[in-house]
């Protein structure tokens, strides 16, 4: 049956993509979202592509999911919500506390009291978590025991040692993190998205709608934000490739990420919204393959047929995780997918975009200057 669907903060790089998804599938769309200018720009009604290429596709409030009327007035007619609203960042989150705590922890808590409360046809709630909740994921020690690590020690990373420890336990070995695995987030941002999480799949059963939670790796394509300097490696290191500038590698580049195409996220997410086997399951969304900083600077090198200096500095912020891959093995299993875009070919499609795109203003260097003065970038 058709559903009409409400995506929060759907004008953003992976919303609008969804809802494009959703209305080809024969469903109705609308999009509540704030339209903040670190993402939009200043004028989004008129420089936004993103929020154009909504243009027919689906109905556009222009508010925020910390406000019950701006909520209500989404909520109107919905039976599906897909709840992507969230400030992202995991460095600026650990200053700018409150605000990410208001959006993404008092935003859910919102639109739970309001479903829980007031008469809505929802069936099915869909939350994007993060990779971010697992802190340093999962390790094998040398005798083959599953460990996860407690964050990095600010000490041990100043003498050059950007590894984890666990106490007692030799060299360990980085492994694929499933779904069990320990919650322990090393982030302000990490932590309200596990209680986002933890809110919608322990709220919504009691109400009669089906949670779904789906744990973004690092979602990376053409339409990602080029002027947020908080969000996207890719992003950031793209215009300073531009604009000519030297890129500086932070810890020893051997750090690494699960980077996912956002065809990859959107099909993912669509299944997850429609399929009768997602209801109450948390899957882990991401290419399961690990991709270090080094390999990144590479890639985009050679997709943009040029270089720039690079520096490995071994600066690091402190809230920053090591490694990070995800256990793919229930999007497979329950979603019925599989990745299907490798890296080298989403940054040619990535870079493909960027350069029709204008060069941004140096706003990533301010952002450093923000956590160096607050000594989070050491």
């Amino acid at each position: 049956m058709p559903e009409h669907v409400l995506i929060t903060g759907g004008a953003g790089f992976i919303g609008t993509r969804l809802a494009r998804r959703f209305v080809e599938d024969g469903h109705t769309v609308t999009v509540l979202d704030a339209l903040i200018p670190q993402v939009h720009g200043e004028d989004p009604r008129t420089t936004s592509p993103l929020l154009r290429s909504l243009d027919g596709v689906a109905t556009v409030i222009e508010g925020t999911v910390t406000s019950t009327d701006d909520l209500r007035a989404a909520l109107s007619g919905a039976t599906v919500v897909v709840h992507l609203a969230a400030e992202t960042g995991t460095g600026q989150s650990m200053y700018e506390i409150d605000r990410y705590v208001e959006t993404n922890v008092g935003g859910t808590a919102k639109l739970l009291e309001l479903l829980a409360n007031e008469d809505t046809a929802v069936t099915r709630l869909v939350i994007a978590s993060s990779r971010s909740i697992y802190g340093e994921g999962a390790y094998l020690t040398a005798d083959g025991r599953k460990v996860y690590p407690s964050h990095r020690a600010d000490a041990d990373m100043a003498a050059g040692d950007f590894e984890v420890h666990v106490a007692g336990e030799g060299t360990l070995t980085l492994i694929p993190t499933d779904e069990s695995a320990k919650l322990h987030p090393s982030s302000v941002y990490g932590i309200t998205k596990q209680m986002q999480e933890s809110l919608i799949m322990t709220v919504a059963p009691t109400i009669g709608i089906e949670p779904v939670s789906l744990r973004y790796q690092n979602v990376y394509g053409p339409g990602q934000s080029l002027k947020n300097p908080y969000t996207g490696i890719l992003s950031i290191f793209s215009t300073l490739i531009r604009q000519g500038k030297d890129i500086n590698i932070f810890e020893d580049g051997l750090e690494s990420r699960d980077f996912v195409y956002i065809d990859d996220v959107v099909e993912s997410t669509f299944r997850a919204a429609t399929l009768p086997a997602a209801a109450g399951q948390t899957i882990n969304v991401g290419s399961g393959v690990a991709t270090t900083v080094n390999e990144v600077v590479a890639t985009l090198f050679a997709a943009f047929g040029t270089e720039v200096q690079t520096h490995v500095s071994g600066n690091y912020r402190l809230g920053d995780i090591r490694h990070n891959v995800a256990d793919t093995t229930a999007l497979r299993e329950i979603l019925g997918y599989t990745p299907r875009v490798a890296f080298a070919d989403g940054v040619r499609e990535f870079v493909q975009w960027v350069l029709t795109e204008p060069v941004e203003g140096d706003s990533y260097q301010r952002s450093l200057d923000e956590m160096a003065a607050r000594n989070l970038l050491k």
